[in-house]
């Protein structure tokens, strides 16, 4: 199947009449385009979980602090800088007074006050925002000042800070917001970002304009405002092999959706560059829904472990340019558990095998292993990519060789998430971007979670008391012990089988530079004020 995409992506790159070395400048000096593959729904921070979402809103408008490139160091961003409780319970944040919106009016914190309480759902019209617990357990956001701001937890939450840094933090306009109504990031915009809305052609591209006022941009970035470049195109092209062609004809400049079985090949054109992020957190996973039948038996999520290759899966599906994964968390990430790896079952179907026998599941007329009269066959959901398809496809054929059958039903994006909705599936697979080992498993193990984004049902008391543990922990070492128990957990119960660690890599054409790759939440190009045109 890999094979035949490269044949479909190249023929694609012929039928537009490029060759790897063409180089048409066809844009306006003053604009940069950044291609895509999909568009969001909607630009609403506190409505949208979206990465096409994410990577716009980041231009738009800004968080309280900001996160550097490492995804440990927390800077200063709207807040110059913030004062901790004992308790660390509440945080003082002191904003900057040289802050405006892009309709030119002042930030104060009566504007961070309202855009916090809209995203824990505080505000009328109520806006139920899916990761309001990233705000941590608000008990009030208030203004002592116009420019000071005292943000009072219930309960310590010793990620506050990280998680005030994504896109979910942005500070808003309140007049826009209430003007606008539900229309808010989709007939229009007003953030205090380096660039402005000006048009969304929805499916087809988003047009955002420089704030000409901007001088407060995050540390991290040599430019602090305001950006080098007048226009920022962000176009919505569906076909991988057209996002190339326009890549290596210049109609172009940057774009983090590149499928890797291309990315040796555009490493050699001596016209693109390529920009990398080591500390890039965003796994690709199969959950098993652990109260469905089946699947419901550890034996059975274990021997997949046993039975899948993942080493060769990665191989096959992202052509080597992701890391096979075992724990649910990446090595890089802060508060990994070593111990827990080496817990988690090799690539062994001999192993599978013994394990599946032991567990009293006995191999069948048809192949397919029997326990108690119930078959073991389980239906498997995902939405309809090249990565899906081959991953399905691959561990299918594993799960096959040692008795288990899996059903796979792949979906359009349009309608995948209400199928997933149903509940009638035993395992899917998604991929995900986290901070950090707490923010990866409060998002999905706790019980509060279910039935999304814990669509495993994964329910225990024990998970639930060391996650609120990790949260609640302002000790270091405390939070890394708690969620060092959830990683050992997980690894013996087995109710995730992770995939690959995928990598960020951006592509650009030698038209611009200041192309650097950030990360977080999966965004490529942070802010955009580096950007610049040189050619």
């Amino acid at each position: 199947m890999l094979k035949n995409w490269r044949r479909v992506a190249m023929g694609g790159l012929a039928a537009l009449g490029v060759t790897v070395t063409a180089q048409a400048q066809t844009q306006p000096r003053n604009q940069i385009t950044i291609m895509r593959e999909i568009d969001s729904d909607r630009y609403d921070p506190h409505r949208s979980t979206a990465l096409a979402g994410g990577e716009v809103v980041s231009m738009m408008s800004d968080t309280l602090v900001n996160m550097d490139f490492d995804m440990r160091t927390v800077q200063p961003g709207l807040a110059e800088r913030w004062e901790v409780s004992p308790d660390g319970k509440t945080y003082t944040f002191h904003l900057r007074r040289d802050v405006t919106f892009c309709d030119g009016k002042p930030l104060t914190s009566d504007d961070v006050v309202f855009s916090i309480n809209r995203w824990i759902g505080r505000t009328t019209p109520r806006v139920a925002s899916p990761v309001a617990w990233r705000a941590g357990n608000v008990k009030e956001v208030r203004a002592v000042d116009p420019y000071t701001v005292e943000y009072e937890l219930n309960e310590p939450f010793g990620e506050l800070l990280p998680q005030l840094s994504q896109f979910f933090g942005s500070i808003l306009d309140r007049a826009t917001v209430e003007r606008l109504g539900d229309n808010f990031g989709v007939q229009g915009f007003n953030g205090t970002g380096p660039f402005c809305w000006s048009s969304w052609t929805p499916r087809t591209e988003m047009v955002l304009t420089r704030h000409p006022n901007y001088r407060w941009g995050p540390p991290s970035l040599e430019n602090r405002g305001p950006a080098h470049v007048e226009r920022i195109v962000w176009r919505v092209i569906p076909e991988a092999a057209a996002r190339v062609a326009a890549l290596q004809a210049g109609q172009a400049d940057i774009t983090q959706y590149i499928p890797e079985a291309f990315w040796a090949t555009l490493r050699r054109v001596p016209t693109i560059r390529v920009a990398t992020q080591p500390n890039y957190f965003w796994d690709a996973f199969m959950g098993f829904k652990v109260d469905q039948p089946v699947v419901s038996d550890p034996a059975i999520r274990r021997a997949a472990h046993m039975a899948v290759d993942r080493a060769g899966l990665v191989r096959a599906v992202w052509s080597g340019n992701a890391m096979p994964a075992r724990n649910l968390i990446n090595p890089n990430a802060l508060d990994y558990d070593a111990q827990s790896d080496a817990m988690v079952p090799n690539y062994d179907p001999a192993a599978a095998r013994r394990t599946l026998d032991e567990a009293g599941w006995r191999v069948g007329s048809d192949g397919v292993r029997v326990k108690d009269g119930q078959r073991a066959t389980f239906l498997f959901y995902a939405i309809n990519n090249l990565a899906n398809q081959r991953s399905a496809e691959i561990i299918q054929q594993g799960l096959r060789q040692v008795g288990i059958e899996m059903r796979v039903q792949l979906f359009d994006a349009t309608v995948a998430w209400g199928r997933l909705a149903t509940q009638e599936f035993g395992a899917f697979m998604m991929s995900y971007p986290y901070i950090s080992t707490t923010d990866a498993l409060s998002l999905y193990w706790h019980s509060a979670s279910r039935p999304t984004p814990n669509r495993m049902n994964w329910n225990s008391p024990q998970t639930d008391g060391w996650l609120e543990e990790a949260r609640r922990g302002t000790d270091p070492a405390a939070r890394t012990a708690a969620v060092a128990n959830v990683q050992r957990q997980m690894a013996e119960e087995a109710p995730w089988l992770t995939l690959a660690r995928l990598q960020l890599s951006v592509f650009s054409t030698n038209r611009v530079e200041g192309v650097r790759a950030h990360g977080l939440y999966g965004i490529g190009i942070y802010k955009g004020l580096d950007l610049r045109v040189v050619r």
